[in-house]
């Protein structure tokens, strides 16, 4: 009987150690713009090593309600740049956006936020009109217009979601499928494939493990 206790004693350690891996919650990387693709980091920024947040911003949502970092304040957030008559990667990117936003409908920490990359075409009531069609709150959801420079520079130095370059002028054009996860404390906690259903479900997995990080802080 007694050889038989090491391999039960084996056995009960093996399950404790698995229990505790399994339940431990995953944590998900802090980015610095160092730690980004090369291509997506604008090269004023590209060697960035620490403290990179989301600054300042100051834009017009859906509503015609002013819309700055503040509204997100004590939130996490994914983001994204799009523009209403895309007929292409947006109309995927805006159905998976969706089943994100529906998955956490009723969780006051979670919101988002979709920059249109065509402010000169797509004003407030254009925006409202496509947010009424989804049939989503901007409480919780803020499609935002603006100054292009402003959107285009918050696309290429704060969020690192387009690989080409430019100043915002009248001829460049962001396109980009790339959904940011941004955390409670202006920080980047992951890059997505918005026309990915598989990449969104990592995503959906993240929020998850992003809150779970926050409760036990």
């Amino acid at each position: 009987m007694k050889r038989f206790i090491p391999a039960i004693v084996i056995t009960i350690i093996g399950i404790t150690i698995a229990y505790f891996i399994i339940d431990k919650p995953k944590t998900l990387k802090i980015y610095n713009p160092i730690d980004i693709n090369p291509e997506l980091v604008d090269e004023s920024v590209r060697n960035v090593d620490k403290f990179h947040r989301v600054g300042s911003f100051n834009l017009t949502d859906q509503d015609g309600n002013e819309v700055t970092e503040k509204d997100f304040k004590d939130k996490i957030y994914v983001t994204d740049f799009f523009f209403v008559t895309c007929p292409t990667i947006c109309p995927k990117m805006t159905k998976q956006m969706d089943r994100v936003y529906n998955e956490f409908i009723d969780d006051n920490d979670i919101s988002f936020l979709s920059h249109t990359v065509m402010p000169e075409s797509d004003s407030v009531p254009v925006l409202k009109e496509y947010a009424d069609e989804i049939g989503v709150s901007s409480d919780k959801w803020k499609f935002v217009t603006g100054d292009k420079p402003q959107i285009y520079n918050l696309a290429r130095k704060t969020y690192f979601a387009a690989i080409t370059e430019g100043n915002g002028g009248v001829d460049d054009f962001v396109h980009t499928e790339n959904f940011v996860l941004v955390d409670k404390d202006k920080r980047l906690r992951g890059f997505y494939d918005g026309t990915s259903k598989k990449d969104v479900d990592r995503l959906i997995t993240d929020i998850y493990a992003l809150l779970e990080e926050y409760k036990e802080n």
